[in-house]
């Protein structure tokens, strides 16, 4: 059975970090919208801009790893993908490696457009940052670096 304590904490985090994550999709929601006169933004969706921006972060996947960050299968990774360059978001090549496998990244004309909805969530987490203080900030950092240390020990042992 798990400490009382820890479980409010960890439902303080769970639901907070929900907090977080809603100005995000929010904030791209409405810089999508923003760009809504732009056919490639049209009616996206939010796992489909979420796709894009995992993409851009990591600037070429496979398929097979995009399905694995995504926890969905590759075949729907694949129709997603295959949407997404409908639209000139993104773009399938062969590795240069491996000319069995397919290299997903943003496409060239969708990166200006991508870079100005980044460009509206980092203003909404620069807004948030200011709004608690650079000693709160510097804590927020640290405990950051240390999930994020967790994490990739856990992901790295995972694999």
């Amino acid at each position: 059975m798990t400490d009382p304590a820890t479980l409010a904490s960890a439902r303080y985090i769970f639901t907070t970090g929900r907090k977080v994550h809603d100005l995000v999709q929010q904030t791209i929601t409405a810089a999508c919208m923003a760009e809504s006169d732009n056919r490639r933004f049209g009616d996206l969706s939010s796992s489909q801009m979420n796709m894009v921006l995992m993409i851009r972060v990591r600037e070429a996947v496979s398929v097979t790893q995009l399905a694995s960050l995504l926890s969905v299968s590759p075949p729907s990774v694949s129709t997603m993908v295959d949407r997404l360059v409908e639209r000139g978001l993104l773009t399938r090549t062969p590795s240069s490696k491996d000319r069995r496998r397919v290299v997903i990244r943003v496409s060239p004309e969708a990166i200006e457009e991508i870079s100005r909805v980044e460009e509206k969530v980092l203003d909404a987490f620069v807004k948030l940052v200011e709004a608690v203080g650079p000693e709160t900030t510097q804590m927020w950092c640290e405990v950051l670096n240390r999930i994020k240390d967790v994490l990739e020990k856990d992901n790295h042992h995972s694999t």
